[in-house]
């Protein structure tokens, strides 16, 4: 199991910038990939940015070239750092974590913060 405690949401102007972070309760050397998701009102949650135990990264493609995601392990701690936020980058974000133990796939996620991009 991992427990996910995730931090730094709140409210921003358009073309500002956040940086979310998640501490995890393991390393993250043992977790084969972490994830930020996000889910706005009324839609279904999408995956913002990933980042796997080897380093690869990827991002959807609304928040590419805006949004990074980044790891220090001596912390167990992923970032997001959003940079250049719209309004439609409102949402509820979700730290995720994946194990995989003998073949079978564990998701877990943090209780969300809350991102809210207005003037």
């Amino acid at each position: 199991q991992v427990q996910l405690v995730e931090s730094g949401g709140g409210l921003v102007q358009p073309g500002g910038s956040l940086r979310l972070s998640c501490t995890a309760s393991r390393s993250l050397f043992s977790i084969y990939a972490m994830g930020w998701y996000r889910q706005a009102p009324g839609k279904q949650r999408e995956l913002v940015a990933q980042i796997r135990s080897g380093g690869n990264t990827n991002y959807s493609n609304s928040v590419k070239g805006r949004f990074t995601i980044s790891t220090d392990n001596a912390k167990n701690t992923v970032y997001l750092q959003m940079n250049s936020l719209k309004p439609e980058d409102t949402a509820v974000y979700y730290c995720s974590g994946t194990i995989v133990v003998l073949a079978n796939q564990y998701d877990y996620w943090g209780q969300g913060t809350q991102v809210t991009v207005s003037s």
